[in-house]
Parts: structure tokens; sequence; C-alpha cells
């Protein structure tokens, strides 16, 4: 065995987004045995809230808790155990994070050095990315509204990151990466991995993306949800990372949760798109051929991805502001209670607008009515004949923040004058608050001017030119082959034959089917065309039914469907209005599509 094979590193993933746990870095630092610690805080719309906060606050717009719930609690910790830290808690303003860390580095008596990587944020360069106009590069759309514009950020990779490690970093913190990045980082950095190794590259980006989500790998969000345990005390995810890059997934030892293949393969496929064209900026990833194990108890084993060429390009986030959003909800119970729910919003909206039309204000931009409790969620495939309790989710959308608010005036006005049963008035009545849109486009690396700042010098950090990448070059796996169905066969639902995990990818939906056994797959390939699917999500895909908005693509390796649906989040993010602007749900939907099996599978499985 040699050197680069025998060796293994441990991370720990410690942060999922803004706002997690600060259960996680005690619990890792406490049993984890660990050489680095990653988090990843930062999502589109995170970035948005920042740069507000920034806006307000020179000192202000990064991951605070980062400073206050990780750090300051765990940095004597941190530095006994000689463990690394790396984060992209620096949001838009990655250098006051690091002068926040350094000043409790100090503080409290300790010598560990903190460095910066920054050269994401692009508002600088505004002027000239407005006069360029580069086109949305999902959809093709326009440039936005200029003077709406929030923030804007590139997607930066891996090497600065492991540049940093180089110069004596005990710290890192970057703006926005890429979440993957922060764990990459610290491969290319021990392993010595350059940018043409690329299945390396591919490797180690796919640990990052399992340990990225955090407890998503260790039973969170797991379609066998009961065999998580104890989730008050979850384990969070160690990656033992080899030179080859493969790697076991773990977690600490007396935790909650579970490691298993089913866990990590939902967090595999969790919103990663093309599953063979995977774009990060260090590495275009192939994960369609990847296999996952089990390696003893609560170990998971996953073989090493493909890899391509980097891009020459970083996927840039461009965030602004679209008009204004406001909602409520409110419960309805006793009899028709659905029936109730939907003649209050029906004329409440009714209502607005007849004051709408006084004030010649205009109307809604959108609206939209759930009733959650009668299976809105599943449109047309609803089996709740009639639910005696619901809760009504009331949303819309407005020019101006008057005509949002008047819908909220309204609806209150409404409590004398409503079907009988309602209830939830009480407590403070929301505002309205701004529709944040996204707009995605790119940027040709050598516009991006990436800096590594450490104990008052700084370096300058060239990544690599990369190549444009053909899709068309992509040799696609020969789909399961076809069966012939007979009058024996019986249909159960999907859940019973995989799992599902669900996410985003701006208005797009993604949704990861793993079936339980290989010699289900063939089954549920048959069953899950695009029409099927579009069929499901009808009621969310703006324009209906349309298989011309859902792409298939098989993995062969981890027996794996994914699917993504094009225009089904009403904008997504904080742009929908919707109860799942995130698609966080969707895989629960479509696990309850019948699939016909054999009669045979039919009585294993009852």
């Amino acid at each position: 065995m040699t050197e680069e094979t025998s060796k293994t590193i441990r991370i720990g993933g410690a942060s999922g987004y803004w706002g997690e746990s600060a259960m996680a870095a005690p619990q890792l630092l406490a049993g984890g045995n660990l050489d680095y610690l990653v988090f990843d805080y930062l999502a589109e719309i995170t970035m948005s809230i920042m740069a507000r906060a920034k806006a307000k606050d020179p000192d202000a717009g990064y991951a605070s808790d980062f400073i206050t719930s990780v750090l300051k609690p765990n940095l004597k910790e941190i530095a006994s155990q000689g463990v690394k830290l790396i984060a992209n808690a620096g949001g838009v303003n990655p250098e006051a994070c690091a002068d926040a860390a350094r000043t409790l580095i100090k503080e409290q008596g300790l010598s560990l050095k903190v460095a910066v990587v920054t050269g994401d944020d692009l508002m600088p360069r505004k002027d000239d990315i407005i006069k360029a106009a580069p086109k949305e590069m999902f959809t093709g759309a326009e440039f936005p509204p200029t003077e709406a514009i929030a923030s804007i950020n590139a997607y930066l990779g891996a090497f600065p990151i492991a540049k940093a490690l180089e110069m004596g970093a005990d710290i890192v913190i970057t703006g926005r990466c890429v979440d993957s990045a922060v764990t990459l980082g610290a491969c290319i950095h021990e392993f010595g991995w350059r940018a043409d190794d690329w299945d390396r590259l591919a490797s180690g980006s796919l640990a990052g993306h399992i340990l990225e989500c955090g407890p998503q790998a260790t039973g969170g969000n797991f379609t066998d949800w009961q065999e998580a345990g104890d989730i008050a005390n979850i384990g969070y995810p160690i990656a033992e990372i080899s030179g080859d890059g493969s790697f076991v997934v773990t977690k600490p030892d007396d935790t909650g949760g579970v490691v298993s293949v089913g866990t990590v393969s939902e967090q595999l496929v969790y919103e990663i798109g093309d599953p063979q064209a995977y774009f990060l900026p260090d590495v275009i990833c192939d994960f369609s051929s990847v296999n996952v194990t089990e390696d003893g108890p609560g170990r998971v084993l996953v073989s090493p991805a493909k890899g391509y060429p980097a891009p020459d390009t970083y996927k840039t986030s461009l965030t602004y502001q679209d008009g204004f959003r406001t909602g409520v909800y409110l419960s309805f119970y006793g009899f028709d209670a659905d029936k109730k729910a939907r003649k209050f919003a029906e004329a409440a909206l009714a209502r607005t607008r007849k004051i709408f039309r006084q004030y010649n204000a205009g109307d809604f931009s959108e609206t939209s009515i759930e009733i959650l409790g009668a299976e809105s969620q599943y449109g047309d495939f609803a089996n709740v004949p009639a639910p005696r309790e619901v809760a009504l989710k009331l949303a819309v959308k407005h020019p101006n923040a008057m005509g949002a608010g008047l819908l909220l005036k309204e609806t209150a006005g409404m409590g004398l004058a409503t079907p009988p049963g309602l209830s939830g008035f009480a407590g403070v009545r929301p505002k309205p608050s701004p529709v944040i849109r996204l707009y995605s486009f790119l940027t040709p690396k050598h516009q991006c001017n990436i800096t590594i700042e450490m104990d008052g010098g700084s370096e300058t950090f060239t990544d690599v030119s990369g190549a444009k990448f053909t899709a068309a070059s992509i040799e696609r796996p020969a789909p399961p082959a076809p069966i012939s169905m007979t009058s024996d066969w019986i249909d159960i639902p999907l859940i019973k034959l995989a799992w599902g995990r669900s996410g985003d990818k701006g208005d797009k939906a993604n949704i990861g089917i793993i079936a339980r056994a290989p010699e289900y797959l063939p089954y549920i390939w048959a069953a899950l065309t695009k029409g099927a699917v579009a069929e499901r999500f009808a009621h969310f895909i703006d324009g209906g039914a349309d298989a011309s908005l859902v792409q298939r693509f098989l993995m062969p390796g981890p027996n794996t469907i994914n699917f993504l649906i094009d225009k089904v989040l009403g904008g997504g993010g904080v742009a929908s209005i919707r109860n799942d602007p995130q698609a966080k749900g969707y895989a629960q939907l479509l696990l309850a599509h019948p699939i016909p099996v054999p009669a045979e599978i039919f009585k294993a499985l009852s």
C-alpha cells in the first residue's frame, strides 16, 4: 500500500446553513479525533440578507454565529487538539469576520493564524457587469433592473483555500465559495492533488457534498426517519478521506442518528442536477458510477468519482429586489374545513382587489392559496375527502409594500365575517417583506481577482483557466432492459422500493430516487417516466403537466434515478410564496407514486 492510499484525513461537517445548531462543533471536537472542521453557511438568499446587513453596518454582513457560537466557546479546545477550521462564514464581509476571529484569539491568549480568501464579491465591478448584461445561465432571461441589485458573488473553488493552508493558516475564512470547497481545499493541501487530478478532485468534492448539509447524511430528512432514533442528539458527519478519493462516512460514537447506505445515498443525490455534469470551479463531476456500500456498523464506504477538466467560468449569483410579498397562516376546523378556508381566502383577495381599483393601485403580481391538511401539496393525487382541520396559507406578491399590506388589513378585517371554525388570529400581524430574486450567470475566471490575506500580508491567487465543456461528450449509461408487465402484477407505492431526497436549484426541483435493492431499479425506471413525473407535479409546474420540463438521469452506480423539473417552484427561494419554495418535500410526494411489480416482489415486501 502506497503512502497516498494509506494516509487518511478526518473531516467533520459542522454546519449546513446559517442558523445551524451550536451543538455540532463541541460534539465533533469531543468525539471526532479530527484533522479539520468545515462549515458551510451560505445560500443565495443568505448573501442578499448579509448584503442588506452590511449596508446598514459596515462591520456586519457575515455569519456572526461562527464567532459567537463556534469560536468563542471552543477556541481553546480547537487550539489544544490542533484542529484546523475552514468556513465560508465571511459572507459579504470576510475581512470583518476575520477581524472578529483575531480579536477573540488575542483575548484568549492563543496564537492561531487566520487567513481570509477574497475575490468572490463582484459588486465593485457592478457597472462593468451591467454594461455586459450577461444572460441568465439557465433561462436565457434578460438582465434584471440594475437599481434593484443587492449582491453579486462568484462561486470560488478550493485551491485558494489549499493555498491558505499551505501558508500556515489554522482558520480559513472565505466569502462565497461552492459548498464542497471547504472540504476539497483540505484534501488538496493534505494529499497534494493537482489541478489536473480530475478524478480525485471530483471525489474530494463528493466528500464535501456529503458533509456540506451536516446531519442530512446521518439520518436527518431520511425517508426511513424512524431509524434515526434520538435526533435530539443526532451525530454530525465525519468523512475519513483517502488519497485516492475514496472515503468512509461515519459519526461520533454515542450519538443519535444513523449512517447507512440509505442516508449517504440520499445526500449524494441532493441538489446535483445532471449527475454526470455537476459543475464546480475546480472540476466537473460525474457521480453516476459511484458505489455506496456498508463498511461495518455505522460506516459507509463511497468509491471514487469521475472528473473532467475545470470549466473556464465561475457561476455567479446576483440577487435583486422585485416587489413585495406577504402572507398569513390561519386555521379552520369543523365540518367542511377545507371549503371554509378556500371561501375565506377568495373573499379576502376579492375585497383587497376592490380597494386596489379604488386607488388605481394595480393587481397582485401573484397569489397563492394552499390548504394544508387537505393535501393541497398533492394536487390531483390528494386523498383526503373531508378534512375537519386545516391550515390556510394565503400569500401574495405586489409591486409595492402598500399593496401587499392591504391584503393583511383586509384579512384581519374579515375576522367577524368568516365561515365558522376560524382561529389563529391572535399574535402580531405580519408585515410585507421584499421579494428577492436570483439571477445566475457565468463570469470568466480571469475577471475575478482572488487574494489570500494572513498576518497583515497578502498573496494574489490565479486559478486554473479551465476549458469549455460540451455536454454532448457525455457517455450516458444504458437504461435498464425493458420489462413486460403481466396481469398478475400489483401496484405498490414507490416508498416500498426506494428512498428519496429532494431540493432546489433556483426555480428547478431536484428529486433523487434510490432503489433499496438493485433489482428494483428496472421497475422504477419503467414507471417513473418524464410524463408520469410531470403529471404528479402538474399543479406546481408553470404550464401544467409538461413533460418537456422534466429531465431524467440514470445513475447505475448508486442504483438511482435523478429528476430535474423546471419552472416548478414559483420562482424558488424567497422569490416564491409557496409553502415549500425549495422542494424539500417533493420526494415525499413522488414516493406515493404507484409502481407495478410482479406478485412475488409484492409478497416479499408485504
